[in-house]
């Protein structure tokens, strides 16, 4: 059979062929974390398919493209800031930490994730210290939908999870000249993936691309489910 690093090669390759990855570092980043060991032991034989996957609690882990898309319009650089909204299993926060706090970095950034489910913040506490990026990735539980002021403020904000608009204490956590990716829109159809940038004077500009599904944001900004 073949084995994960073969199916994890050929799944960058074919987002690289579809230019769902354009850069090198999320390339790099994509082929280094081990998505097999974030997933449910049953579903490990599926962690290379393109799809979103049940990791408990109601929620998924995203799809590879969108893993990989996220990570591209975020503009990641080594030694960043960088809060998620919305843990999950510690996938997308070890891939960020590969691109912002690589091994051997001599000026590291760090990953600050908040989940509000408390068995995820379980899950991706031992995901992640089994895969030795529990240095690199913080795992905070709270309502995501306030951010994580005490670490504010952040170069870039991601959230993954569907909420009705950008949340202003993540506007106002996020730095000047920094971005904010999030999905907008009903959490029961269809939302429309944001790109937001903070301008020098504390407003942001965004640009709506393309329409995503996304579990709901819950929280004091989210929805109620």
């Amino acid at each position: 059979m073949e084995g994960f690093e073969e199916k994890r090669r050929r799944a960058v390759e074919e987002l690289k062929a579809q230019g769902v990855i354009r850069s090198r570092k999320v390339e790099e980043a994509m082929l280094k974390v081990p998505r097999e060991r974030f997933v449910p032991e049953r579903l490990r034989e599926q962690a290379y398919l393109d799809t979103p996957l049940p990791i408990g609690w109601g929620q998924t882990v995203s799809a590879l493209h969108m893993v990989a898309l996220m990570c591209e319009l975020l503009e990641l650089e080594e030694g960043q800031k960088i809060l998620e909204v919305g843990a999950g299993c510690g996938y997308h926060a070890a891939v960020i930490a590969e691109i912002v706090a690589p091994k051997g970095s001599e000026k590291p950034g760090h990953v600050y994730t908040i989940e509000i489910v408390g068995g995820l913040v379980e899950m991706a506490r031992r995901n992640l210290e089994a895969t030795s990026y529990a240095g690199r990735v913080t795992v905070i539980q709270g309502d995501g939908s306030l951010g994580y002021p005490e670490e504010a403020p952040y170069d870039r904000i991601l959230v993954t999870a569907a909420a009705p608009g950008i949340p202003p204490p993540l506007a106002q956590q996020l730095k000047p000249g920094g971005i904010l990716v999030i999905p907008v829109g009903d959490p029961y159809t269809y939302q429309v993936l944001r790109v937001a940038r903070k301008r020098a004077d504390g407003s942001l500009s965004w640009e709506d691309l393309l329409s995503v599904a996304f579990v709901p944001l819950r929280g004091a900004y989210g929805y109620r489910v």
